[in-house]
């Protein structure tokens, strides 16, 4: 059974990445759940300023919570923060609204010498699928 460490939101950032990136922050990222070396979940909440004229949640803005999602699990998992996004492909279900939440749960599906890949789904507060994603890390050099 895989060792599951549920994460007080308020203090989730500092215990496992000792530093919130800029992007999270801005995003008001809420970690929810870490399974070590296998998944992370986190939770954005749908801010009138991600809203695009339709009254939704932006595309690039759903694909900016799954990025935040995919690097912190990349550095878990990892155990390096010397990697880089090689590729993010996000393919949107249903639209999110203001007021709503989406959660994002993100799981590594591959991880190697040189790259990790990993998958995620994002649902909103009633659980729906409104979006999932596929994205490819690379550990760096100096």
């Amino acid at each position: 059974m895989p060792d599951t460490q549920t994460i007080n939101p308020d203090s989730a950032v500092k215990e496992i990445l000792n530093a919130a990136p800029n992007c999270f922050i801005m995003m008001d990222g809420q970690m929810e759940e870490y399974v070590a070396g296998k998944s992370l979940t986190v939770s954005f909440p749908v801010k009138d300023n991600y809203l695009n004229p339709a009254g939704t949640m932006q595309g690039g803005i759903i694909t900016a919570a799954f990025d935040n999602v995919f690097g912190p699990l990349c550095l878990l998992a990892s155990g390096t923060p010397m990697t880089t996004t090689l590729d993010i492909h996000t393919v949107y279900h249903k639209p999110i609204f203001a007021d709503d939440t989406l959660r994002v749960k993100a799981e590594v599906k591959t991880s190697g010498r040189t790259k990790v890949y990993m998958t995620a789904e994002a649902f909103n507060m009633q659980g729906v699928l409104i979006a999932s994603a596929t994205s490819t890390y690379i550990h760096l050099r100096k």
